[in-house]
């Protein structure tokens, strides 16, 4: 199987295109004030048509209010939702619109994991690692996509140890916070899948 890739936090065409030039499964745009990857939902609407059909669009949030969701829907339309798993409880989704759940290192996990997951340190989008043994434990439970400290020069390594459904990026493709490097994107893309096929 195909390893599955995101790249996250894009905020130019040329990010956009680069992902999807690259071969990436999906792509992520992040709808939270603190982060400096930070879109509105009109300007990742105009981004994401430049994503093809076959690629995922997922908003990315952390404990967003139903405002913002029921905003996010309206005008981006995303397929996915990717927010902390407790968020989930207290927001009413549309009917259709699938979700990623996040669990996070130092976080207790559920009795029940979801069918897919996305596993993250504890500080989203700051290039700090997830724990890999942990990660590896889940992956032999669910669809485990690891995400946390990752880059073009250490995602081999990841991909070999946790064994996961697919790999999250986002700083670890950047030359500087919220600047995606396009470079980067393609090598990560190709390191992450040359590992997936050992």
């Amino acid at each position: 199987m195909t390893l599955w890739v995101k790249i996250c936090g894009l905020t130019s065409d040329d990010a956009v295109d680069a992902a999807v030039a690259a071969g990436v499964n999906a792509v992520g745009f992040v709808f939270h004030a603190a982060s400096p990857r930070n879109v509105t939902p009109r300007l990742a609407a105009r981004l994401a048509q430049r994503v093809p059909a076959g690629v995922e669009r997922i908003a990315v949030t952390r404990h967003p209010s139903q405002a913002l969701l029921n905003d996010l829907c309206a005008v981006f339309q995303p397929d996915i939702l990717q927010t902390d798993a407790d968020d989930l409880r207290a927001l009413v989704l549309p009917p259709g619109l699938a979700v990623l759940p996040v669990l996070r290192t130092g976080n207790s996990l559920p009795t029940v994991l979801p069918p897919r997951c996305l596993y993250e340190s504890a500080h989203s989008g700051q290039g700090h690692r997830a724990d890999w043994d942990e990660a590896s434990r889940l992956s032999r439970r669910t669809q485990l996509i690891l995400a946390g400290g990752l880059d073009p020069t250490t995602v081999a390594e990841a991909v070999q140890q946790v064994r996961p459904y697919g790999v999250d990026v986002s700083s670890g493709v950047e030359s500087a916070p919220g600047c995606k490097d396009l470079e980067k994107i393609h090598a990560f893309v190709k390191a992450a899948r040359a590992a997936a096929t050992h």
